[in-house]
């Protein structure tokens, strides 16, 4: 076989190709040429350049472009969707407006304008409702103040010179430790979120209503409703159904209860401040049963109850000045011209949910508020036992919620116990009603549906409009007001049973016909109706 040679060397195979034809160099030191090519674009030359050797830019023209880059519009989805929500949050900025709420609605349907006063007083008597204490032995129902916000017809077109009320009361921080409590989430993360969140969904929604303004000077004495909060609820969460009574001529005293319900709470004193928050029966010193546990709370309330009524009382027989003096809220300037203004013989107590619960144990014959009636909304499924020793006429309102859902209250059907209550009272005082507000849910009469409308709807199941819904409950709760004044029934109240169960129509053909207020209602317990 033949053999081949290795093919030969050559200097030729391994010569560098040159960089550039021709090369001209106008420095002979420089350390790397510089084409001098007039053909080869100028880009390309600063790309073979290293960064240390390219003339530096202003850091502020760099931004500059950076800026141009960033808002230079690109057909993208989410391009778009950054810009829109920009676009959002500056309108909210212009407006004023919640960021991920809607505000509480400005135009009430009654002939007054709307006043909100602030009230916090010693009570007449401080003291502990119980012998309960906390792990560390200080008393858990320790009562030393009590406080409402007053909402009263003004004059309409009245203004204040005060800003308005917060929704969710100052410090936010306070509100969200308590829900987060009441979420059984309360750590140094959960905290700090759930502030965020609230600050976020309503820290910038107001109460539409005008601070510390004159009672109407009409000269017209009104008729007194006290409200009772719900469970993990503050006086604040029902301020647009007391504006509408305020604005149709009644006086309204939302009480903030410092029994553990509430999320959190500040009392004031003239020694200082101390923080009331929502409230574990884990955290008492001595294990309770719940019915026990609620039993403490309820009796709590019904002092606060009390106590409120006591202190409208004094404000109409004239001691208006001295109240505002020792109003650690520092409102109710105007307090020395309630003199005689309020209709303490027309006093209603009303509640919703725990607060109805509350609201039925203060209507005790024994008790001495001299209330003549109860507006008893959605009494609470498992807030203890409900009083039925009532001997003042009751109108109590379910949500579709409430009535839809069977529930076990005590080894029976809540339904059925709501219902052999209204009866007892129609029995034994001839007048009282049971009824299902449609289309509604639990939170209805607060304004949480106002707020977020479409998340309320999608989480309780409600197909009310949400300010229709809120018109529903103070329409009948007007009617009944109408009713303990002058004895006529109306709307609502003029009917007699149309369900005897809920969703079962027990009429006939004839007593169908009830027009456009049988649309949003079921009777289940009425006098009978009335003869035309």
């Amino acid at each position: 076989m033949a053999i081949t040679s290795p093919p030969e060397y050559r200097d030729v195979d391994v010569e560098l190709e040159p960089l550039a034809d021709p090369q001209a160099f106008e420095d002979p030191d420089s350390p790397l040429p510089f084409l001098d090519d007039s053909t080869t674009p100028r880009s390309g030359i600063v790309e073979n350049t290293p960064k240390w050797m390219r003339t530096a830019q202003p850091w502020t023209l760099t931004l500059q472009h950076k800026a141009v880059a960033l808002l230079r519009p690109r057909l993208t989805w989410g391009y778009a969707a950054s810009v829109l929500v920009l676009l959002y949050i500056l309108y909210c900025l212009v407006t004023s407006s919640p960021l991920l709420a809607s505000k509480l609605p400005e135009h009430r349907d009654g002939r007054y304008g709307v006043g909100s006063i602030d009230v916090e007083l010693p009570v007449r008597k401080p003291r502990s409702i119980s012998e309960t204490t906390f792990a560390d032995g200080t008393p858990a129902f320790g009562l030393e103040t009590v406080l409402f916000t007053l909402y009263h017809p003004a004059s309409k077109g009245v203004r204040s010179t005060l800003p308005r009320h917060p929704w969710i009361p100052r410090p936010i921080s306070l509100t969200a430790e308590g829900y987060a409590k009441a979420a059984h989430f309360n750590n140094f993360i959960s905290r700090p979120v759930f502030t965020f969140a609230l600050w976020a969904i309503a820290g910038s929604v107001d109460i539409p209503a005008e601070v510390d303004v004159p009672l109407d000077s009409s000269g017209d004495k009104f008729p007194i409703v006290v409200l009772s909060h719900g469970q993990a609820s503050s006086r604040t969460d029902y301020t647009h159904y007391c504006s509408e009574l305020a604005s149709r001529g009644v006086v309204v005293a939302a009480i903030e209860h410092r029994d553990g319900s509430a999320p959190g709470s500040v009392v004031t004193t003239p020694d200082g401040e101390r923080r009331v928050m929502y409230l574990h029966k884990t955290e008492l010193q001595k294990y309770m049963e719940d019915d026990a546990f609620k039993a403490e709370q309820l009796n709590f309330r019904q002092a606060e109850i009390e106590e409120t009524i006591a202190v409208l009382q004094s404000l109409n027989a004239g001691n208006g000045a001295q109240i505002f003096e020792n109003n650690t809220r520092k409102e109710g300037k105007d307090f020395d011209q309630w003199e005689n203004r309020l209709n303490t013989s027309q006093m209603i107590i009303a509640g919703h949910s725990l607060g109805a619960t509350g609201a039925l144990q203060a209507l005790k014959p024994a008790a001495t508020n001299k209330a003549i009636g109860g507006i008893i909304l959605d009494p609470g499924k498992s807030s203890g036992q409900l009083n039925a020793d009532v001997s003042v006429p009751l109108l109590i309102v379910h949500s579709a919620s409430w009535s839809r859902t069977k529930s076990i209250f005590h080894g029976r059907p809540h339904f059925d116990t709501i219902k052999d209550l209204a009866q007892a009272v129609l029995d034994r005082v001839g007048a009282s009603w049971f009824v299902t507000s449609l289309e509604t849910s639990h939170p209805s009469v607060t304004d949480a549906p106002l707020i977020e409308p479409l998340l309320l709807r999608w989480t309780t199941g409600a197909t009310i409009d949400a300010r229709r819904g809120v018109g529903e409950y103070v329409d009948v709760s007007m009617d009944f007001l109408g009713f303990l004044r002058d004895g006529k029934r109306q709307g609502v109240l003029g009917l007699g049973v149309t369900h005897e169960e809920y969703g079962k129509d027990s009429r006939n053909e004839k007593e169908k016909v009830g027009g456009d207020v049988m649309r949003y209602w079921q009777v289940h317990v009425a006098p009978p109706p009335e003869e035309p």
